[in-house]
């Protein structure tokens, strides 16, 4: 019974989130919370937080290399020019070369301070152009098995040296366990820290049912669940239950947007400055399929840059005296075709653009390559190609960041080539 116990807790997917069953927490979780005793919070730790753009994010858009005219002439009705004009925004040259999409004004100032860094023409190894399997690649770390049990992010959790993981060390502000937590090492999924409850994986309709089985479950077999996969969900409902996160006021002059992104970051910056162990956090941003209208300094692109920026400035802003123990990194499954389609929208393609902020990153730079986009030196001649392997990137931030050992585990059949991205 030992491996289906742990079958049904992780693999069935246990996960904390706030939609929450009806009557708020199950008495059987209760009394499960109020059986063990309270911990002392856990020594401050670094903290890696990633965040997935799902839909595969235009990277040419948000980040332009603006004097190139085979781009201009490939989107008449998208390019934008970092020349100042009356009509219209312009993009923000950022050395000469690149522009930052208007929209993304928030992020400037982290550049021209050397703290946020941006790597250009990233992408996977992997040439398919299904967001499922490239989210799958990307979030595995193996972009040629598809049948990898385990996430790279639960990996890093198991080559983080401490004795004994906190219940937080990895946590997903998400409604659902992300593909890069899966695996055996301590992660929790929970959506809204202030209406927390237990539920299976999926959107069941006998979620009574299912919660009634476990009830039984749990009764018959509590010290087990507890030391196997099941306690560190156990343990997190615990420590939530003492701190008051419905007061949470973030620092002085701090404002989120009013985002499920921003959302997600104001509740992980409340875990930080908890100090419940927090050493691996994760958040989604979706939207970024734009197959049409994608606009350029307003639309739905605007929006959807204009929210990621402005909530991790505020996120970044509000961690005040923690931020030297963080660094944030975003990723996209991949980009956008060079060329517009006819309905003034970018259809799928290859390599993109990711950004990584903190204190140790050597930033105010763009990293990569990005050649002249003349059909030659496009792949299929059509995409920008991907000049710099997103595991190159992943692996530095993480092992740099979290001082793990072993990288070879994080990302398997790889070998590591640092871009020289964070201070040593």
């Amino acid at each position: 019974m030992k491996t289906s116990r742990r079958v049904f807790l992780k693999s069935g997917g246990l996960a904390l989130f706030g939609i929450g069953l009806a009557g708020s927490i199950p008495p059987f979780v209760a009394r499960a919370v109020a059986a063990e005793q309270n911990k002392m919070p856990f020594n401050k730790r670094k903290t890696l937080i990633c965040i997935f753009q799902r839909g595969a994010m235009d990277g040419l858009m948000a980040v332009t290399p603006f004097n190139d005219p085979f781009l201009k002439a490939a989107r008449p009705n998208l390019m934008m020019s970092a020349a100042q004009s009356a009509n219209g925004k312009s993009l923000i040259d950022l050395d000469g070369k690149f522009g930052l999409h208007p929209s993304m004004q928030a992020f400037e100032p982290l550049f021209r301070e050397g703290r946020l860094g941006i790597v250009h023409g990233i992408g996977s190894p992997n040439t398919t152009r299904s967001h499922f399997d490239a989210q799958d690649y990307m979030e595995s770390g193996t972009p040629f098995q598809k049948g990898t049990p385990s996430g790279w992010l639960n990996r890093a959790l198991g080559l983080l040296q401490e004795d004994h993981l906190s219940p937080f060390a990895g946590v997903a502000l998400t409604s659902a366990m992300p593909r890069s937590f899966y695996g055996d090492n301590p992660s929790v999924a929970i959506s809204n820290l202030q209406d927390f409850s237990i539920q299976m994986r999926g959107n069941q309709a006998g979620t009574n049912m299912a919660a009634k089985s476990f009830e039984e479950l749990y009764d018959k077999t509590a010290s087990g669940l507890l030391q196997e996969a099941g306690r560190e969900s156990f343990e997190a409902m615990k420590i939530l239950k003492t701190a008051d996160l419905k007061n949470y006021k973030p620092a002085e002059g701090v404002t989120y947007p009013g985002s499920a992104l921003a959302n997600a970051l104001k509740q992980i910056a409340q875990l930080i400055k908890m100090n419940v162990g927090l050493e691996v956090a994760f958040a989604e941003s979706n939207g970024w399929d734009t197959h049409f209208n994608q606009g350029t300094d307003n639309g739905v692109f605007a929006r959807n840059v204009a929210d990621l920026s402005n909530s991790i400035s505020a996120f970044w802003n509000d961690l005040s005296a923690y931020q030297d123990d963080v660094m944030l990194m975003t990723m996209t499954e991949f980009g956008r075709t060079v060329r517009q389609n006819g309905t003034r929208g970018t259809d799928h393609g290859r390599a993109s653009c990711n950004f990584i902020l903190g204190n140790n990153v050597q930033g105010g730079k763009v990293y990569g390559r990005v050649d002249e986009l003349s059909e030659d030196n496009l792949e299929d001649k059509r995409d920008l190609a991907v000049t710099t392997d997103f595991r190159s990137v992943f692996s530095e931030v993480a092992t740099q960041h979290l001082h793990l050992k072993n990288s070879a585990t994080l990302f398997p059949e790889w070998k590591q080539e640092n871009i020289g991205l964070i201070k040593t």
